[in-house]
């Protein structure tokens, strides 16, 4: 068995698997740190909700901190953290400097998420209705996000589409990303042929934290220009629309006798998207991987999306349905994957295909962990290649020490 150590976990927010993936990819490093014979501690600022997963039955402590507050740094000199996982780079702004600081030796990993700088360029190219160009990534986000990449001794990486944009345009080294997808099961013989069938099946759907720009953009694009369209050549056919946070306008969308319907939270996503025939998702902007496309692999759904949509996700162009950017083409490919049983059962065997060779549990997390345990072994000689990062550690933190500590005053005073 492994050396028992102390990992660190500081959260944006606390982990919601059943509502975004971004929660569901946290649950799933904790499991594998779980298994690598961590003692894990997760600490957030932010309050739980009714839907926060249940961390101590997982065996992990949990622990609530404040923001611009001493009282973070007696709590790391208790805890002692062999390595402090940061959930985004905003976390690691926030208290990178206090790690540093009082837990010197302590393994830095930041967990991207998704590329922010990527993901909010393209998102202020589709609100200014113009096609995303390379000059969008070099924003405040990104001066933000690459320091606090190249503050860590490793990033975790949904994407490989992000590692190689953060190697060709910013000149990120490879050691300091690691490539880490969605760990995925291995789905069985048994399990595909539990699936319901093309004839089990009927309607379409979509899915996702409406809280989430992206994915507000894509019912909008579904209510105003697909669904009108698509409505009309399948006369029987129903769009639900599930998000585990669905703001009040989006529940004004909510309109039974257009077969468009509002259904908030599912109680289970994957019972939910299993029941559909045809997810759709018209993404038009975004980052990383996206949970709910597969999920619709694990549970056998195709899916229609676009280029964004499917990014670093694909194999060569195959995909779990079909992949198309137009909304006149979007609605025909709808229509198409909707009808036509051997395009349809033809999908689901290459998201089976996907499953099984982009995201593979074990092989990923073998990687991982061989990774991890070179930092360890190597950590003074990595900080010394990449001594740039120690550099924004002495200067960049500076200012955001004196920021917090101002800030900390402050509020004492008040």
């Amino acid at each position: 068995m492994k050396q028992k150590r102390q990992l660190l976990i500081i959260g944006l927010v606390w982990p919601e698997p059943q509502s975004s993936a971004a929660g569901w990819r946290m649950q799933q490093l904790i499991e594998f740190f779980l298994r690598e014979n961590y003692q894990i501690t997760f600490a957030s600022a932010a309050a739980q909700s009714p839907f926060s997963l249940d961390l101590t039955k997982l065996g992990v402590q949990t622990a609530e901190i404040l923001l611009n507050d001493a009282s973070f740094d007696d709590f790391l000199q208790q805890l002692q953290p062999d390595a402090v996982l940061f959930d985004r780079f905003m976390i690691e702004e926030q208290f990178g400097w206090r790690v540093a600081e009082h837990c010197p030796q302590a393994l830095r990993i930041l967990d991207t998420e998704d590329l922010h700088l990527l993901r909010l360029a393209r998102q202020k190219a589709s609100e200014q209705n113009r096609k995303f160009e390379a000059d969008d990534l070099y924003s405040e986000t990104a001066k933000r996000e690459i320091a606090s990449i190249l503050r860590c001794d490793a990033s975790l990486m949904i994407s490989e589409f992000e590692c190689d944009l953060l190697a060709q345009q910013f000149g990120i080294s490879a050691d300091l990303l690691c490539y880490v997808p969605f760990l995925m099961d291995e789905i069985s013989q048994v399990e595909k042929l539990n699936i319901q069938s093309f004839d089990e099946r009927k309607d379409f759907m979509f899915i996702g934290n409406l809280m989430h720009p992206p994915n507000w953009d894509a019912v909008r694009a579904l209510k105003d220009h697909i669904w009108p369209l698509l409505s009309k050549q399948l006369p029987e056919a129903t769009l639900k629309i599930y998000g585990a946070y669905t703001p009040p306008k989006a529940q004004q969308l909510h309109k039974p006798s257009e077969r468009f319907y509002i259904m908030g939270r599912a109680d289970s996503a994957t019972e939910a998207i299993g029941q559909a025939r045809v997810m759709l998702a018209p993404i038009r902007f975004g980052a990383g991987v996206k949970g709910k496309l597969l999920e619709a692999m694990q549970v056998g759904t195709p899916s229609v999306t676009t280029t964004v949509g499917a990014e670093a996700m694909h194999i060569n162009g195959a995909w779990n349905g079909l992949i198309v950017d137009a909304p006149e083409e979007f609605v025909s490919a709808a229509i198409r994957l909707y009808t036509d049983q051997a395009l349809w059962e033809e999908a689901q065997k290459t998201g089976f295909e996907i499953l099984e060779q982009r995201y593979d549990k074990k092989k990923f997390e073998s990687i991982l962990s061989q990774r991890i345990e070179a930092l360890f072994l190597n950590l003074k000689a990595h900080r010394q290649k990449h001594f740039l990062g120690q550099i924004l550690h002495h200067h960049t933190l500076g200012s955001t020490r004196y920021m917090a500590k101002w800030i900390e005053a402050k509020n004492k005073n008040n």
